[in-house]
């Protein structure tokens, strides 16, 4: 599942990316200077897996990831084909969800497409792109719908009636999210408004600017979507320093979480995520799926032999381990469960896969 980082020309969404994977994407002061999406994963912050490496004395421990695909500018009449806009609108509409990324620094030296800045009018004017793009979209789903309608088809008239109503809230402005799109209707058109948001605030090495950051949180607070505070340009400086130096750096910016983390668990929150772990002293590992996964999907996520010969999953609770100390008191406190197919995998679950092909 991937998260595509959009907002207008020279943002920061680059330099945002560049942080993210420790990448040299492109990052000029120039619009378009991405054209095609870069694509990086994203390690996942989880004191739990270093909790399990530690107990379990693993010689190596490997964190899950979010992958995160940075996408070009988007200029206003994008849904028109200006700006490159039809291309990197279809970019945005082969990703999960979207990190809207908003310019809340001043700084001459870096072009504003807007002129001034104003966080709610740079949302607006990507937000409104995507609508226009939807509703294009959906007029030509309700075109496709006339003929099978006419001629009797009760579930065509059903869906014919739907795209209607969705093609008036688009004309009206109302967002996919806002008119609570079925899912089986979203998964079928893709439509960009009905993709899961959060917003990036990104700011300079002092901080967002008050007045600039309220007004992004009120524009997002009417979407239900989360904001994410930080600054890209320190972000990518950071990541290129030697592991060993970067806590100290943070430490004397007074950053107490680092952004990117905090921006790879808002994006592990938007996609409806989990993690589960396998731990030995080899390696103990996290690894991310979908909210809801059965054990015999999960295990296919490690390898598909796993998943083709399943027989059983033999798990237990991260935190059961931590309070009793160890597998044999897990034993002992009949705490550790034999699960079949069907099973629904839990956050936390430390699992053991069994299997034969």
């Amino acid at each position: 599942m991937d998260i595509g980082i959009v907002g207008l020309p020279n943002v920061g969404k680059s330099t945002l990316f560049n942080a993210l994977t420790g990448a040299a994407a492109a990052a000029s002061n120039f619009p378009f200077t991405t054209i095609d999406p870069n694509v990086g994963i994203v390690p996942l912050p989880d004191e739990r897996l270093t909790v399990l490496g530690k107990m379990f004395d693993s010689e190596k421990v490997t964190p899950g990831g979010i992958k995160f695909i940075d996408i070009a500018g988007i200029v206003k009449g994008a849904s028109q084909g200006e700006g490159l806009g039809n291309k990197f609108l279809s970019h945005i509409r082969a990703v999960d969800a979207i990190a809207h990324v908003v310019r809340c620094f001043n700084d001459p030296e870096v072009i504003n497409v807007l002129g001034s800045l104003n966080p709610g009018e740079a949302a607006d004017i990507i937000e409104t792109e995507l609508l226009l793009s939807d509703l294009q979209q959906a007029e030509k789903a309700l075109d496709k719908l006339q003929g099978p309608a006419r001629s009797g088809d009760k579930k065509a008239r059903e869906k014919l009636e739907q795209m209607e109503n969705l093609v008036k809230g688009f004309r009206e402005g109302r967002s996919a999210r806002s008119q609570n799109v079925p899912a089986e209707v979203q998964t079928e058109q893709g439509f960009l408004t009905g993709k899961p948001v959060l917003y990036v605030a990104n700011t300079d090495e002092n901080g967002p600017d008050p007045k600039l950051l309220a007004a992004l949180e009120s524009r997002a607070k009417t979407e239900n979507a989360v904001v994410v505070t930080l600054c890209a340009k320190m972000e990518a400086e950071i990541v290129q320093l030697p592991q060993e130096e970067r806590a100290s750096y943070y430490e004397a910016a007074g950053i107490q979480t680092p952004g990117l983390g905090r921006l790879a668990s808002a994006g592990k929150d938007l996609l409806g995520l989990i993690s589960f772990f396998t731990a030995g002293p080899q390696e103990t590992r996290a690894w991310v799926i979908p909210q809801g996964t059965k054990a015999v999907k999960a295990a296919g996520k490690i390898h598909s032999d796993i998943e083709r010969g399943f027989i059983r999953a033999e798990l237990y609770k991260y935190e059961d381990l931590v309070r009793l100390g160890s597998y044999k008191a897990l034993q002992e406190k009949g705490l550790v469960s034999i699960e079949g197919k069907e099973y629904e995998m839990k956050d936390g679950d430390v699992v053991y896969f069994r299997f034969n092909i």
